[in-house]
Order: C-alpha cells, then sequence, then structure tokens
C-alpha cells in the first residue's frame, strides 16, 4: 500500500524537480542575454526583416546557444523551416539551418500554425510593444494561438527587468 501512495508523490516531486531546473535554466538564459544586449547594434525587428529573405519569420529571439550570443529567427518557406542567425552586430544572415527534427520542428510548427492567421506581422507587433513600454527593448517574440486567436507573445528588456506582453496578430 505504501508503494501506491508513494508512487504518486514521488511523481509529483519528480516533477517539481523538472520544473526548477527549467526554471533556473530560463533565468540563467535570461540573466545572459541581459548582459550581453547593451552591447548589441541590431534590434529584434532588424533580424525579423534581415531574415525575411530566408522565408517569412515566424519567431525571433536574442539567445545564448552553447556558448555563443546570437540573434536567431525562425522562417517558414513553404513547408520548410529554417533557424536564420543574423549577425547583432551588422544586421546580415550569417547562417542559414533546415530545422527537421526534434523539439525545434515542434516549435516551428506550432509558431507557423499561430502565424497562419496573421494580419499585423511580427515587426509591427514587436514596435507596438516597445511603444507601449519606453525604454523597454525587445528581446523575442513567440507567435502562439490563444482561445483560437493568433497572438505574439513579447519578451521586453528594461533595466535588467523582463516583461511579457501579449499583443494581438489579427
Amino acid at each position: 500500500m505504501w508503494i501506491k501512495t508513494a508512487s504518486p508523490l514521488l511523481l509529483a516531486g519528480i516533477a517539481l524537480l523538472n520544473a526548477s531546473a527549467s526554471s533556473a535554466d530560463e533565468a540563467a538564459e535570461q540573466a545572459a542575454v541581459a548582459k550581453q544586449l547593451p552591447a548589441v547594434n541590431v534590434s529584434l525587428q532588424q533580424g525579423l526583416t534581415a531574415a525575411a529573405a530566408q522565408g517569412r519569420p515566424i519567431s525571433a529571439k536574442f539567445e545564448v546557444d552553447e556558448g555563443h550570443f546570437q540573434l536567431s529567427v525562425y522562417t517558414v518557406q513553404g513547408t520548410k523551416f529554417y533557424e536564420v542567425i543574423v549577425d547583432h552586430g551588422t544586421g546580415k544572415v550569417t547562417k542559414v539551418e533546415p530545422i527537421s527534427q526534434g523539439e525545434d520542428l515542434a516549435e516551428a510548427k506550432s509558431q507557423s500554425a499561430a502565424t497562419v492567421k496573421e494580419k499585423i506581422p511580427l515587426k509591427a507587433v514587436v514596435d507596438k510593444a516597445e511603444q507601449g513600454a519606453p525604454g523597454s527593448r525587445a528581446v523575442s517574440v513567440t507567435p502562439e494561438l490563444k482561445g483560437g486567436h493568433a497572438v505574439a507573445v513579447v519578451s521586453l528588456l528594461k533595466g535588467g527587468q523582463y516583461t511579457d506582453v501579449t499583443e494581438s496578430l489579427e
């Protein structure tokens, strides 16, 4: 009997540990991006514009990937997805990689589905979010479906503090 009651408790404990580790990873990522962002010459919007030559942008973010700070933009062209890396100093595309498997592909498909209803481009949504929060700088934009409506979550950074703003894409 103890095993039957302990199993759900054990599973709940494991889930809590995973959530805590994920939160710690996210906090470390945010701190690393916040540290690098003041030296960045290119805006998220400029990255979206540069990446558009490689397909329709479906999300963008400044991130630290494998120890390297970068501006990553996911695009879709037909039924194919790409990760476009934009040089955060010059605004030029430096690398284009197909997204063909794993978690990245699942995210790209989900983001693309959310942007199918898009009437307002991601760049315009990011501009609006920044205008609504003077002194803030956009760090990421991620589309999603909420209640059947296309929205974009724009993550803003001001004074080391992150704020998420949800804007309609319709």
